[in-house]
């Protein structure tokens, strides 16, 4: 099987931008040949407590469980999820000032979109 190009983002729980510190918390991939689009994510509840008190981790696990839902296309998140995959891929990857931000844009080969979703969560997040 020929190799397939990709492109990811991490997502970053920020909870203080001013002191650009974050944790990993996830990873959407995207490849338009593969007609792929998948995000996995690790909330890990006690890491994100112990990294910043003031932040409430379910909140978290609530804005990753959105994007989860948006990258599998679920009409339910409104018009983010109704898009074509490009799009909504677009959409993870725009910037925002809020806890939750995603990386730059990397990007890479594969022949297994999934597989490469799972080892860069291992690698990158969990």
């Amino acid at each position: 099987m020929s190799e397939l190009a990709y492109q990811y983002v991490v997502i970053r729980c920020v909870p203080r931008v001013e002191r650009e510190e974050f944790v990993n918390v996830g990873v959407a991939l995207y490849s338009q040949r593969a007609d792929f689009l998948g995000f996995a994510w690790h909330c890990d509840e006690p890491r994100i407590a112990a990294f910043a008190p003031d932040v409430d981790p379910r909140s978290i696990c609530d804005g990753l469980s959105f994007i989860e839902r948006v990258c599998a296309g679920d009409a339910s998140v409104g018009t983010a999820g109704q898009q074509p995959m490009g799009t909504r891929f677009g959409f993870v990857k725009a910037p925002r000032s809020t806890v939750l931000q995603p990386s730059p844009v990397h990007s890479g080969l594969t022949t297994d979109p999934a597989a490469e979703l799972e080892r860069l969560m291992d690698r990158l997040v969990r």
